[in-house]
């Protein structure tokens, strides 16, 4: 069941490509009043061109650009009326422009301010103030505590990092969700185990996994695909093209995770692309219409460098996949045999 999400993509920062995406049986009303007005996949590319193409629901973040990206979308919001988008941003983060980065942040180019990773009460306001200057609003449709992850904080730090996010950042965010500041919270990560965490450990609207359900691989199937249902978490996807390889297949120099792919992911990604030839989809065209045919998600949130990625990427969800192809790749062992498939 999917409530109106436009394909999102996600906010004109830089990054190589990301995904993200949302769902249903929202407890607080006015997150659910938000996510009804969202049609379908949602924005993290150009902006511009997505509102334009009528995918209204926007992603972004401090992170991203170390605020580049939210003063980017503040300036396409300004352009089309503020009702029409269902905004999603992100804390975790403040920027101070007092010091420079102190390392490169792994987008292209960005605000010289450093980033200051905070989960604190206080440092998750000055994050959502900051952000709200920067996108030109007074409110925010979604927000979500980001980055609080093995990928990003280490084994060693995770558990401080957790206990911070919880008595911390979640406190403010439901503070401002009991305000109507924010409609809806929840979670951003890299991560199904984290997803779990929170949701067992707090009341969330939304969260947005990136790059562990997708076409290649769907560790969050077991657990917590399964968890958001039953507590009507809307789930978003990112990274449903594994930051790149399900985009431009099995080539050399082909990135998974953010790195090169290693020769084990590369022969399993040829397989799961000879097997969508032999049905005539294009491997992306696939890894679109998988990730949209899980009951829990709501939208995916799909990177762009260009509008003419964002037209790619509609013109994929316009296309018809048969049926055959998901049991095709189920019968080889190369997805998941319980995996929902679009219908």
């Amino acid at each position: 069941m999917h409530h109106g999400f436009a394909i999102g993509f996600a906010a004109p920062h830089t990054w190589p490509d990301r995904s993200r995406s949302f769902h249903p049986r929202v407890r607080n009303r006015t997150a659910r009043r938000s996510l009804s007005r969202a049609r379908r996949p949602h924005c993290n590319c150009r902006s511009e061109p997505c509102l334009r193409a009528r995918h209204n629901l926007l992603d972004t973040s401090p992170h991203y650009g170390n605020g580049l990206s939210e003063h980017r979308c503040g300036t396409a919001l300004r352009r089309v009326p503020r009702k029409d988008v269902v905004l999603c941003t992100k804390t975790g983060r403040w920027m101070d422009p007092f010091h420079q980065p102190e390392t490169r942040s792994g987008f292209i180019g960005g605000q010289p301010h450093r980033a200051v990773v905070d989960y604190s009460y206080d440092g998750t306001m000055r994050s959502v103030e900051q952000s709200l200057l920067r996108l030109g609003t007074d409110r925010i449709d979604l927000l979500l505590i980001h980055d609080v992850d093995v990928w990003t904080h280490g084994k060693d730090a995770i558990e401080d990092r957790f206990r911070e996010a919880m008595s911390g950042a979640y406190v403010a965010l439901d503070k401002l969700r009991s305000e109507g500041v924010v409609a809806g919270i929840g979670i951003g990560v890299n991560e199904a185990e984290m997803c779990v965490r929170f949701a067992q450990a707090g009341s969330f609207e939304v969260m947005l996994l990136a790059g562990r359900y997708s076409l290649l691989e769907q560790p969050a199937l077991e657990e917590f695909m399964p968890l958001a249902l039953k507590q009507g978490i809307a789930v978003l996807l990112g990274g449903v093209f594994n930051s790149g390889i399900l985009a431009t297949g099995a080539i050399k120099g082909a990135k998974y995770n953010y790195q090169d792919a290693p020769p084990q992911i590369l022969s399993k990604v040829a397989e799961i692309q000879r097997i969508c030839a032999a049905h005539d989809v294009a491997l992306p065209t696939a890894a679109l219409h998988f990730a949209l045919g899980h009951p829990a998600v709501a939208s995916v949130v799909l990177g762009a460098h260009n509008a003419q990625e964002v037209e790619r990427n509609v013109a994929a969800l316009t296309t018809t996949v048969p049926g055959a192809l998901w049991s095709d790749l189920k019968a080889a062992s190369l997805l998941e045999s319980e995996a929902p498939v679009p219908r």
